[in-house]
């Protein structure tokens, strides 16, 4: 089992985790956010945590809550990453929402870099990609700048819109964007015998299609997976699943992918490396290539 977290990611940074919060550094502003998996003690006090940081997530329910500004900074901000120390790069605009997250999940630079190296081996001309559950498209921009076809997949429609902002600022193009149910599309695609080069999949553990569907994890991932399956290029294609859930294991994915995938499957844990000391496990992951 692997173990990953990103190398090089100037624009961010981890500094402490613990007693349910983490204190992160995008680009120059730092923040305070609400951190379930941090069961530990913080390294840093409490008072040091907050004259560092310019602001603080305060939950008002499970779901939702308010940002409390510290010191002065601005409402969107950009930040930059460049993939597997090359000179592609790519951009996000990060905002502050009322769902604590701020627009880029950085564990996943991991596999942005192996996206984007992975494309750039394929023997086929322009590979389609495709980036279900894509959120801000940290995927899709990372394949396209490898020069896939890129196809982004998101229920959500202001979080497409987010995405494109994304594109633009990474001067990028043509990527395709799908707002709809992730799985709906996955079993059109079937019926109309699409296939891709490369599939990405990081669904939520709860989540809501556009028309009210309900996705739940551990009741849809199988289904998803089959249908997913059905959808690789025959001569040369690779798989990125991620799941980011309290309890999933990352033998679960490896159950889920090693019919298809034999030997060729590798399973692991995303994690990011607080500067004070501590690991924080940011979800499971499986992946392999054929080609």
């Amino acid at each position: 089992m692997q173990l990953l977290t990103p190398q090089n990611f100037t624009d961010y940074e981890l500094i402490d985790v613990g007693n349910f919060e983490k204190l992160e550094r995008f680009g120059q502003y730092i923040t305070i956010r609400p951190e379930p998996q941090a069961v530990w003690d913080k390294t840093l006090s409490n008072s040091e945590w907050e004259k560092r940081a310019h602001i603080k997530f305060i939950p008002r329910s499970s779901s939702s809550g308010e940002w409390k500004k510290l010191k002065q900074m601005p409402d969107q901000w950009q930040i930059k990453y460049t993939i597997n120390n090359s000179e592609a790069f790519i951009k996000f605009r990060l905002g502050l929402t009322a769902f604590k997250h701020v627009g880029i999940f950085p564990e996943q630079a991991s596999n942005w870099d192996y996206i984007f190296e992975t494309v750039k081996k394929m023997n086929t001309p322009q590979p389609k990609v495709l980036n279900l559950f894509a959120y801000t498209g940290g995927a899709s921009l990372a394949a396209k700048a490898a020069g896939a076809d890129v196809t982004h997949v998101d229920s959500i429609k202001q979080v497409v819109t987010w995405s494109k902002e994304n594109m633009d600022i990474s001067a990028l193009d043509n990527i395709r964007w799908v707002v709809e149910d992730a799985l709906k599309f996955v079993k059109r695609e079937e019926k109309r015998g699409n296939k891709y080069n490369g599939i990405i999949l990081d669904p939520p553990a709860f989540g809501h299609g556009p028309n009210g569907e309900k996705w739940k994890l551990e009741d849809n991932i199988n289904e998803m997976i089959k249908g997913v399956l059905n959808l690789l290029d025959d001569k040369e294609h690779f798989l990125i699943l991620n799941a980011y859930s309290l309890g999933f294991s990352s033998l679960i994915i490896e159950n889920l992918l090693k019919v298809k995938a034999g030997e060729n499957l590798n399973v692991g844990e995303l994690y990011l490396q607080a500067t004070e000391g501590n690991k924080l496990p940011l979800g499971v992951f499986g992946r392999w290539k054929n080609f």
